[in-house]
């Protein structure tokens, strides 16, 4: 056979071949990742700092602090030196202070400037992609102080008065509220190693500026980051500790939406979600180590997801008042129980749906899942609610909120989640690649009776815990690294 006929047979029968593996669908499906840092593995690292106070707002800095905002980007150089985008000065601006693009009314306004800040520190850490800027990974920080006298949280987005419910809310008193004590090394490298951190405290007579060493009596965070230069992922190494005073603690690392509003947010945020994950197409990929748990009230999170739609199944426009922010979370701390059971429905969703689309009513006790379920509660604004019900609390974000909390359970583990307590939790650490979207897909969320069902768009997934009012002083302590969001369709 000459060579000529051969390589055009050759040809024809890999066309073919491609043809019927394309048919078949066993070519490999692209990855393509919707974060800007596809799993942590960029040498030129953006990372940001928020903190908040209970209901997402900043109601005041703390001494000499600034506005709780921080950021922490640079770029490689071909001779390994960090080139930094934000010096400490900006890191440090609080209220008074201005800088490009801030409006007159922000300028004295501790709400309106952290909002502000954050946009201005994405501006500057911002990586240039042709249609997808994206800006930075966020470390979310926030006490669960509430004081219900100082009439800074809105009542399910509605302006509330000073009222008085002693012993609902943790509180020691007037500015309970406060932020936290800020400090940070910026990223250095030594040899091949980069490393960086941020750590503090919400007690405001805490001593940590140069680094965490005694701590008893106070509370504390810390997050520091490492990576060798050109190999694997950046690790993310996360310690939280509650104290008296501060028994309520969140921490968490986000990827949140590029623009528009994240999760619990009500104004433009930045973030590393350059494109946003849609329901059910979507799977979530990280590796993480649990080395404290952070004692029986740890909610810790292997994955949370948040988004904001109204009832009437319409996206979010900043009104407060009808918007509604949408989570799920999957708590994998083996000591938190399952509020939902057959004597408890109003802690359980009004059905539950399985990977074949199957539902399942909560009043079906020999079917549905109790055990998997932590505790669902509904909306404060739904006007069309089963019985029974329970709302979700009120104050703690701008507007009203709806949660489903879920457990390690075998009816998860079609989509990648733990399937029993203890997987993922203490001396299991794991890589996991989550089918986020498939099951997001097929969870209950309300709407009003005759709208059309919302897209289910994704504008924060994060990892970490919430010590939800701790009896004693605990600390959380874990790592996280190689995080990425794929699609999972064509």
């Amino acid at each position: 056979m000459e060579a000529t006929t051969m390589g055009l047979h050759f040809s024809v029968f890999f066309s073919i071949l491609s043809l019927l593996l394309l048919r078949s669908g066993a070519l490999p499906k692209q990855h393509v990742s919707l974060v800007g840092d596809s799993g942590m593995r960029r040498d030129g690292l953006r990372v940001a700092l928020e903190a908040w106070n209970f209901c997402n707002e900043v109601g005041s800095e703390a001494p000499l602090m600034g506005s709780p905002r921080a950021a922490d980007c640079f770029d490689l150089s071909e001779g390994n030196h960090l080139m930094h985008k934000v010096d400490e000065a900006k890191n440090k601006m609080g209220v008074g202070k201005s800088f490009p693009g801030l409006p007159a009314e922000a300028l004295n306004n501790p709400d309106l400037y952290a909002v502000e800040k954050e946009l201005y520190l994405g501006s500057l850490c911002q990586v240039a992609e042709e249609q997808n800027p994206w800006q930075f990974w966020m470390v979310m920080l926030k006490n669960g102080n509430f004081d219900t006298m100082s009439g800074l949280c809105p009542q399910n987005g509605k302006k509330v008065g000073p009222f008085a419910q002693p012993g609902k809310f943790p509180c020691f008193g007037k500015g309970c509220m406060n932020q936290p004590l800020l400090y940070h090394n910026q990223t250095s490298l030594s040899g091949s190693q980069m490393r960086g951190a941020y750590w503090g405290s919400y007690n405001l007579d805490a001593n940590l500026s140069s680094g965490i060493g005694e701590t008893k009596n106070i509370s504390f965070f810390e997050v520091v980051w490492e990576k060798k230069v050109g190999v694997g992922s950046w690790v993310f190494h996360h310690k939280v500790k509650t104290s008296v005073k501060y028994p309520w603690l969140m921490l968490y690392l986000r990827a949140d939406a590029t623009k528009g509003y994240s999760g619990g947010y009500h104004y433009d945020t930045r973030g590393m979600l350059k494109t946003l994950p849609e329901s059910p197409n979507f799977k979530v990929r990280l590796s993480l180590d649990v080395k404290q748990g952070g004692g029986p009230k740890s909610q810790f999170y292997l994955i949370d997801i948040g988004s904001c739609w109204k009832n009437n199944g319409k996206p979010c426009d900043g009104d407060v008042t009808t918007d509604v922010t949408r989570y799920c979370e999957m708590i994998i701390n083996p000591e938190t129980q399952a509020w939902c059971s057959p004597t408890n429905l109003n802690a359980c969703p009004p059905f539950h749906i399985t990977p074949n689309d199957t539902k399942i009513f909560r009043n079906d006790t020999a079917n549905f899942p109790y055990a998997a379920y932590h505790y669902y509660c509904s909306p404060g604004n739904a006007e069309h609610l089963e019985q029974p019900f329970s709302l979700c609390d009120p104050y703690s974000n701008p507007q009203a909120q709806e949660l489903v909390q879920l457990l390690p359970h075998p009816v998860w583990g079609a989509y990648g989640y733990p399937s029993k307590p203890g997987e993922g939790w203490i001396g299991d650490s794991r890589t996991w690649e989550l089918d986020v979207g498939g099951l997001s897909s097929r969870l209950y969320f309300y709407q009003d009776t005759g709208t059309p069902p919302a897209r289910r768009i994704w504008t924060s997934i994060d990892a970490g815990t919430e010590i939800f009012i701790s009896n004693n002083e605990e600390i959380a302590e874990w790592t996280i690294s190689d995080f990425d969001v794929v699609i999972t369709s064509p």
